[in-house]
């Protein structure tokens, strides 16, 4: 009888330790760069249910040696250092291709992404900000692994929601894996990774990981589910 009564607590346990592992809107808290055992550090996962805690800081911040946007901040210009490295050099290869790239938007604290965000719900609501722009603690840009790229005209100032139809757009879709950087947020893509289609918007992973999922079509969330 014992037995009998013990199962129902046990299967109650069980699921309380499920539910632990796997509830929604985790925060990793505090982890140092690349100590998500799970992942690996260049391919942690940060999303709108994967969430970064506002102390969260990527080590070895660095400005890469590329053209930035006129208006790109001192903080936004900065990316971890592996992942700087890499886009020094897509760009460059990019140039001899008389393809010019250029940054506009990479490292943002916590409370940088909070304030971009704030200003964004003030401007269209919070349902339409919540399509493009990620709430603090779910953007991928406080990784350091983030960066968001356009052409001289956007460097400009130009609005470009169009990069992904001009030269250079296409361009960087077709080669960024070559170099470790997956397109994040593709088209037909937007269920998996809650965001809708940014054509700027690229990410490092390492170039291993990054041509597979280019080879494959794949998003890093699914890549990951592969894992």
């Amino acid at each position: 009888m014992k037995k009998l009564l013990m199962m129902p607590v046990l299967f109650l346990a069980v699921i309380m330790m499920v539910y632990s592992v796997f509830k929604p809107n985790q925060t990793i808290n505090n982890l140092a760069y690349g100590s998500d055992k799970k992942t690996g550090d260049v391919l942690i996962l940060v999303n709108r249910d994967q969430r970064l805690s506002s102390n969260y800081m990527p080590k070895s911040l660095t400005i890469p040696n590329v053209n930035f946007a006129f208006n790109t901040s001192h903080e936004e210009k900065m990316m971890q250092g592996e992942a700087a490295r890499a886009l020094e050099n897509l760009f460059a290869y990019a140039g001899k291709q008389d393809i010019n790239l250029y940054g506009n938007s990479g490292y943002r604290s916590y409370k940088s992404q909070k304030q971009v965000y704030n200003e964004r719900v003030k401007k269209v609501g919070k349902q339409q900000a919540d399509e493009y722009v990620a709430q603090p603690g779910a953007s991928e840009h406080q990784t350091g692994l983030a960066m968001d790229v356009t052409n001289k005209e956007g460097a400009q100032g130009r609005l470009m929601v169009d990069f992904g139809q001009t030269k250079e757009g296409k361009w960087l879709k077709a080669n960024a894996y070559r170099f470790g950087f997956i397109m994040r947020y593709p088209k037909e893509k937007e269920s998996i990774t809650g965001y809708n289609y940014e054509s700027w918007h690229i990410r490092y992973v390492g170039r291993k990981a990054a041509k597979q999922m280019f080879d494959k079509n794949l998003v890093l969330e699914e890549y990951l589910n592969e894992k």
